[in-house]
């Protein structure tokens, strides 16, 4: 009997090329595994190209929801961005694949999963650490990481095969899902390249954005998401608003060079409008720890840890600090500028009968006195040995210079 290998494939080049490379190298049957993340593709197409170019079988899984409530809505409650800057679109979605090809393999009897990632970044990992987790029988098999073929290599082995390549009408390699748009390559190789407005698709350019202001309030019910100006939205409906709504005014751009986990500084530019409002809301000055919870949790996932046990013990720890953040918060949107102009939470700790400088402050000033004596305490001590210290070494110092004078005056 032929082995089987459930391929992860995406309709492109490099995954149509895998299917008879697969099938040649390990004399194998290739069933194709592809996932509706939200990436505004033509999916009959790609089941046509798949069946065309030699598959057996074809699975096509619209997983959005899911993806949105197990990955999506974790990454907000932890504010999850990979130095500050990346909200973790595409590394989100990698386990998500990763779990479905166990899952279609183990399905179908297969013995190997592959994958079209390339040996230079991050998804490999991902994927081939989040299969290994899952079903440590499976193989994982990565074509384009074995073959080492350039892309003129490619066509000429897919005009070998009789595989006909779907015309790309971009300079850039794209790898989007509802969630966030990370485009690459072309003039963006050049980190001193600024990225020309044909890269984007979701954000609009500042200058041509509205002359006027956009405001939005976002009611959130434990560090999620439910309403938009009070109007109750399922996951899917408001992260979709929201890309339209901040796109349309600027809102969503992020060029980054980021230290990818091989070891490679990469340029990488992004669209995410949705991500980057909601998570704006959420960056909160709290505790330094729940900021390092958070850097930690977006290295792990960006990592391709998703099923590192640490993961799932901050998940514990991130639930437990958002069950009180609950509350609407208002922001403007302006020519690519985003900024909070006001929040409300019957769970806030603002309040104004001890902040308001007016007649009628509950706060007692007269007990700022003992709060300061207190606070500065082993500052004020220190600073008096500092003090003591350098008088005594002044005075050593005077006194070796007196001794040096009547040294000289004896000879």
């Amino acid at each position: 009997m032929r082995e089987k290998i459930v391929l992860a494939y995406s309709g492109g080049l490099d995954t149509s090329v895998c299917i008879k490379w697969l099938q040649e190298k390990y004399n194998a049957d290739v069933i194709t595994l592809t996932l509706d993340l939200g990436q505004r593709e033509d999916f009959q197409d790609i089941t046509d190209r798949s069946k065309a170019t030699g598959a057996i079988k074809h699975y096509q899984l619209d997983v959005k929801e899911e993806y949105v409530t197990n990955y999506v809505l974790p990454s907000i409650q932890a504010n999850g961005m990979y130095e500050g800057k990346y909200p973790l679109a595409t590394a989100l979605g990698r386990p998500l694949i990763a779990a479905k090809l166990v899952e279609i393999a183990e399905k179908e009897g297969a013995t190997a999963v592959a994958h079209g990632c390339t040996g230079k970044g991050n998804d490999q990992v991902r994927i081939d650490v989040t299969v290994r987790a899952l079903d440590p029988a499976l193989k994982v098999i990565a074509p384009v990481r074995e073959w080492n073929m350039s892309r003129d290599q490619e066509l000429i082995y897919a005009k070998k095969q009789g595989i006909k390549v779907k015309p790309s009408n971009s300079i850039f390699s794209i790898d989007q899902n509802l969630w966030g748009r990370s485009i690459e390559s072309g003039p963006l190789e050049d980190p001193n390249v600024e990225p020309p407005a044909s890269a984007f698709e979701w954000v609009t350019q500042p200058k041509e954005a509205p002359d006027t202001p956009g405001y939005v309030e976002l009611g959130f019910v434990e560090g999620v998401p439910r309403s938009v100006d009070g109007q109750e939205m399922g996951d899917l409906q408001l992260i979709k608003h929201l890309n339209q709504f901040a796109g349309k005014h600027g809102v969503g751009i992020i060029d980054h060079v980021e230290d990818r986990l091989v070891g490679i500084k990469s340029r990488e530019v992004y669209e995410a409008p949705a991500a980057v409002t909601i998570i704006e809301v959420l960056t909160r000055h709290e505790l330094a720890f729940k900021s390092g919870v958070e850097r930690e949790w977006s290295w792990l996932v960006y990592s391709g840890l998703w099923m590192e046990p640490l993961r799932f013990a901050l998940d514990s720890f991130i639930r437990t600090t958002q069950r009180r953040v609950s509350g609407n918060v208002r922001l403007k949107l302006y020519k690519g500028g985003l900024r909070v102009v006001g929040r409300t939470s019957k769970n806030s700790l603002y309040k104004v009968a001890l902040s308001t400088y007016q007649k009628g402050s509950t706060f007692d000033q007269s007990s700022a006195v003992g709060f300061i004596e207190l606070w500065g305490l082993q500052s004020r001590i220190a600073a008096k040995m500092a003090s003591e210290v350098m008088r005594e070494k002044n005075v050593e110092h005077t006194k070796g210079k007196q001794g040096q004078t009547l040294k000289q005056k004896s000879k």
